[in-house]
């Protein structure tokens, strides 16, 4: 039986490898020519109200 530091290890280095597999193919599936490294949080035009 192995000991539980590394079933805790090999299952922390699986969970991981899926995040980062996952992020990849979601950043892959955008549409052509959106980066979504340097792409501003929130693209939305603000109409500010001036109060008198």
């Amino acid at each position: 039986m192995k000991s539980p530091v590394v079933v805790v290890a090999i299952t922390l280095t699986a969970a991981i490898l899926v995040a980062a597999s996952l992020l990849i193919v979601v950043g892959t599936r955008k549409s052509p020519g959106t980066s979504t490294l340097n792409a501003p949080a929130l693209q939305q035009s603000f109409k500010h109200a001036h109060l008198v």
